[in-house]
């Protein structure tokens, strides 16, 4: 037995070796690889998946180091994409991982053929990027699947699964209906998105850090920059969920067909 189908033997003994080739076939694209999105390529490729590309622009800086999947002491500095990349081949050697360290935006979009893949998994967390995101994957033959905020969250029992117009009491969804509603545009096709309706108050402070970009010492819900993402706390339970989660949507939607 080659040794990637003794890694995935299991996988096969509940799915059936036509599911497993049709997991090794698809393609696969994941916009931000942070506290969900790492978990989310981690799962994938432990399922199979061998055909997956990996997207963000940052490097790993020590307060990331709480919840996402590739981050240690010993890759803080390190390109994110890249040393998720390096992880995920320790799992799968022969999966065949597309590392791009880029930002998925206005200046960016054509540089992804998403007509490309099969699934597309969106975790990024800037409102502008997330919009225009889920704009040109909904116009694709792609299944889309989306994840909302998972920060000030602890309650892992909360997270659900909606269609987009459906989610309710999560912030970041209402955001992006409300920037949809104010362009007077829509997504193309209905999507999931993974969410929570718990939404808790930060306790502390950030201290202040030259060496982390994410550090300012910043009051509840405060903003570090208009077109981002508040910064908030998180943990990894939750986030991993978020990400396991919509790699469970992938892996169902396969086992599905």
């Amino acid at each position: 037995m080659k040794l990637e189908d003794a890694i995935l033997s299991r996988a096969t003994l509940l799915l059936g070796e036509e599911t497993m080739k049709s997991i090794e076939d698809v393609k696969v694209i994941i916009f931000g690889v942070g506290g969900v999105g790492s978990w989310c390529a981690e799962s994938l490729v432990r399922s199979g998946v061998r055909h997956l590309t990996i997207v963000d622009s940052d490097k790993v800086c020590v307060s990331n180091v709480n919840r996402q999947r590739m981050a240690t002491v010993d890759t803080i500095g390190q390109v994110k994409v890249e040393a998720l990349k390096n992880m995920l081949l320790t799992i799968l050697p022969d999966a065949k991982i597309d590392a791009r360290q880029e930002v998925y935006c206005e200046e960016t979009a054509d540089k992804f053929n998403l007509d490309d893949y099969d699934y597309i998994i969106d975790a990024i967390d800037s409102l502008k990027d997330k919009v225009l995101l889920i704009e040109n994957a909904t116009k694709t033959k792609a299944r889309f699947y989306s994840s909302m905020g998972a920060a000030l969250k602890i309650d892992p029992t909360k997270i659900k699964v909606a269609e987009f117009w459906d989610v309710i009491g999560c912030p970041l969804a209402r955001a992006l209906r409300q920037r949809f509603k104010k362009l007077k545009r829509r997504p193309y096709k209905k999507f999931k998105c993974v969410y929570s309706e718990e939404l808790l108050d930060n306790k502390g402070m950030i201290e202040e850090s030259t060496d982390d970009p994410e550090n300012r010492l910043l009051p509840l819900h405060s903003e570090r920059d208009a077109s981002k993402a508040r910064i908030n706390g998180s943990i990894m339970h939750i986030t991993a969920i978020f990400g396991l989660t919509l790699a469970g949507l992938v892996l169902k939607d396969i086992y599905g067909k």
